[in-house]
């Protein structure tokens, strides 16, 4: 679980760093888009295989239905708008990130036992 976190932990730098230029009115790097959804999914496909493969419950299911719902905003900011080339709605990045955020931290409760 923990080699989930540190890729999670990891895209969310990168991600942070794209928000920052998307704030600043800048066109985030496509290398580092891509670098952030192959992280992304890397942790996602982990979370899959610890939930389903492993029998991970609870707080671990929860989180995982959490960053499914953030990948879904990942792909429509992706395509719809990075892809073409259109500014990053200011909402949806915001939105796509505190889902991904709520997502993280579930997962590191259920890491630690908390929940």
């Amino acid at each position: 679980m923990w080699i989930t976190i540190l890729i999670f932990a990891i895209a969310a730098v990168v991600g942070l760093s794209m928000a920052i230029a998307a704030f600043r009115g800048r066109f985030p790097p496509v290398p580092i888009a891509v670098l952030h959804g192959i992280l992304a999914a890397s942790g996602l496909v982990l979370l899959l295989i610890a939930v389903f493969g492993h029998g991970a419950k609870g707080a671990a299911r929860w989180a995982l239905a959490v960053f499914l719902i953030a990948a879904l905003g990942g792909f429509v900011l992706a395509l719809a708008f990075h892809a073409r080339r259109k500014p990053l709605p200011v909402g949806l990045v915001i939105g796509h990130a505190a889902l991904a955020v709520a997502g993280f931290l579930v997962l590191l409760a259920a890491a630690l036992n908390l929940v």
